[in-house]
């Protein structure tokens, strides 16, 4: 298989909503190529893709898995190189790696439920990750109510009319290529007329042939299609029962006919220069995904753009400009780990052993200086708290977040200073909790998930003036400061020092002043209101007085924390709360629904649009009402919409919420006093 050329390689990516049937065309396909000895099964766990125990018990598709096999058509050799990607959205940064690793990609659609918003999603990351040739596969044909005539008027609706039929059900258990077969009957004919027209359309010549004659043989409308499907403006559609096996065969004939292989999508580098497909030519690949292997640690998956990678090859990664030796290279299928003698454009391989490799990398021949554009993943929507249930685990808990946020990019954390919590962020709460189970049978850490603390804040509405003397006697040498500053509000866009001098005749000698700056900053960490950091604020020191013997920079400390304490409460103190920015994204039956739970969440709706045939909606609310709202969205809408959330400001929390909140902080101070 290694002898195929470049030509006869197809790399693609089968995406498609959760449950749209995209794992069991994994599994038809892997059947089919003779990877597997029978038909793998997701409800019984035989799955050939999701081998993992936590897709096993979950039933869906966490992790991209990526396969390899040849394949024979019409007396040649072809290899197959195809990636099951998540449908599930918690694991999107899988799909948006499987998509950079592809050349083209099939997108299911079942024949019941038509277009979804998860096959909406799978084409706009295709577009987005410049994968311009997309198909799509209609699945679940043999299910009750299924239509391909409807599921066939869903995806033109939604993606054009040069969504074009190129195999479809004849009976409802045969399926033939609309492309070679004659004597159509009416219906499948019809189909046949549309697929030459479309196909006449990416050819001058083509299309005056086909309007003197009103038909095309069936290696021009190949050559039509092959045409239009490399530019991105013909997107082929096959049906397939994927259980019984029918219609595998004529989807994989047709892929190997009119399908693109390494080089027809166009690979640039970040100075926009094109990579050439060439086996021959200096080596480029990029790693898309990065996993940890129970046994063999990390591996990283790169996909081989340009030229030949061996084992025992040193080659550069340019993204971190080191060296790394490729000690081995694998085809990995669930625990069964094939070596592989050598990889090619279009291969993708799992590289064990690198050291600092990581997912969206570049790795080059030495010398060549080759950096390709970083994959760009969202930003977390759903936090939550993290804490490991014993010190056992604590003491290796830094390890074994290290390792989780090594294989995702799309998980983040941080130690927040306000509330002196871990926390953990991710694309929603089924991928915080694969996160902790992760944690546990990777690292053998067991951690508690819980709703976060919100990083309030304080700050000043109005001008305050503040005074402390701190006096204290105790035998010899004693301690004296005095302080008088004012507070005032602060714009967050205003310049200049926010701690200013504003005394005379040395009421606080100079030496001092250092010692008053650190004592405000202390007690800004504490506020007025609640305890929370305080922001946004000036602070002016007026007066003040000293002892020559007594005074200390310990004592003038102390007196600039009181006295901002004094201050901020004359001030007209207030609580702030981090609010967000959303961008909701459903399908319109749940505008309403969407709309009237905005402001029970304290939010408010910025803007409406309608893109790519879904609605999209701008709000804004604050974090504390949001912790849950990946999880709130899924069941409000079945599943079907999404969202992406970013910090936009710190507001006013409003009075009665402020009040509670001030009555909590009372009572855990009180607590910690009597501890």
């Amino acid at each position: 298989m290694s002898e195929i050329p470049v030509s006869n390689v197809r790399n693609f990516v089968i995406l498609g909503h959760s449950g749209s049937g995209k794992t069991t065309l994994t599994d038809a396909v892997a059947f089919k190529l003779g990877l597997n000895d029978r038909m793998g099964l997701v409800s019984n766990g035989s799955s050939i893709s999701d081998t993992a125990e936590e897709e096993k018990n979950r039933k869906i598709t966490i992790f991209a898995t990526n396969f390899s096999a040849a394949y024979k058509h019409a007396d040649q050799e072809y290899k197959l190189v195809f990636t099951d990607a998540p449908g599930f959205m918690d694991f999107y940064g899988q799909i948006l790696g499987a998509v950079r690793a592809a050349d083209f990609a099939l997108i299911t659609v079942d024949a019941v439920a038509g277009v979804q918003v998860g096959t909406r999603r799978a084409w706009k990351a295709c577009k987005e990750g410049g994968l311009s040739s997309t198909s799509f596969v209609i699945t679940g044909l043999d299910k009750e109510n299924a239509s391909f005539e409807k599921a066939l008027a869903s995806i033109r609706h939604a993606f054009g009319v040069n969504c074009v039929p190129v195999t479809a059900p004849l009976t409802p258990d045969t399926m033939v290529n609309i492309l070679k077969e004659e004597n159509l009957p009416g219906h499948l004919a019809e189909l046949h007329n549309s697929l030459a027209e479309t196909a006449a359309e990416s050819d001058d010549a083509l299309m005056t042939k086909f309007f003197a004659q009103g038909t095309l043989s069936p290696e021009e409308i190949s050559a039509g299609l092959k045409d239009g499907i490399k530019s991105g403006s013909v997107h082929p559609i096959y049906s397939v029962l994927p259980l019984k096996g029918i219609g595998v065969t004529e989807m994989l004939d047709s892929m190997c006919r009119i399908l693109p292989c390494p080089g027809s999508r166009v690979f640039t580098d970040t100075e926009g220069r094109e990579i050439a497909a060439d086996p021959d030519g200096p080596f480029v690949a990029q790693v898309w995904r990065t996993a940890m292997d129970t046994f063999l640690g990390q591996l990283n998956y790169v996909r081989v753009l340009s030229g030949t990678l061996t084992p025992g090859m040193t080659v550069q990664n340019n993204t971190t400009d080191t060296k790394e030796t490729v000690s081995a290279m694998l085809q990995v299928i669930g625990k069964k780990q094939t070596p592989v003698p050598k990889a090619g454009p279009g291969d993708i391989v799992a590289l064990p052993k690198l050291k600092g490799t990581k997912t969206g990398h570049t790795l080059a021949a030495v010398g060549n200086a080759t950096k390709l554009p970083d994959i760009e993943f969202p930003q977390p929507v759903m936090y939550m708290a993290l804490a490991a249930k014993t010190q056992a685990d604590d003491d290796k808990l830094s390890t074994a977040i290290h390792r989780l946020l090594d294989a995702d990019p799309t998980l983040h954390y941080e130690k927040q200073v306000e509330t002196k919590q871990i926390i953990l962020k991710g694309l929603g709460d089924v991928h915080l909790d694969v996160a902790a189970s992760l944690m546990k049978s990777q690292s053998n850490v067991s951690v508690d998930l819980s709703t976060p603390k919100v990083p309030y804040r304080e700050t000043v509405t109005a001008p305050g003036d503040g005074h402390y003397r701190h006096k204290k006697q105790s035998g010899g040498r004693g301690q004296f400061g005095e302080v008088y500053l004012r507070v005032s509000p602060r714009s967050p866009d205003e310049t200049g020092d926010w701690f200013i001098d504003k005394t005379v005749g040395g009421s606080i000698p100079g030496n001092f002043m250092p010692a008053v700056h650190k004592g405000v900053i202390e007690g800004m960490l504490a506020g007025a209101v609640a305890g929370f950091p305080v922001q946004n604020i000036k602070v002016e020191i007026t007066d003040g007085a000293f002892h020559d013997v007594d005074s200390s920079e310990i004592a003038f400390k102390i007196a600039g924390s009181r006295a901002l304490r004094e201050g901020m409460a004359k001030a007209r103190p207030v609580l702030l709360e981090p609010i967000m920015r959303l961008k909701i994204t459903i399908p319109e039956a749940f505008m309403g629904a969407i709309s009237g739970d905005m402001p029970h969440k304290r939010g408010r709706l910025l803007g409406m649009e309608a893109e790519e045939g879904i609605q999209v909606i701008t709000a804004e609310a604050p974090l504390a009402e949001l912790f849950k709202y990946a999880a709130e969205l899924r069941s409000i809408t079945g599943g079907q919409g999404s969202f992406t959330m970013d910090f936009d400001r710190y507001d006013i929390v409003p009075a009665n919420v402020a009040q509670k909140l001030i009555a909590e902080a009372a009572k855990h101070h009180t607590h910690e006093d009597e501890d």
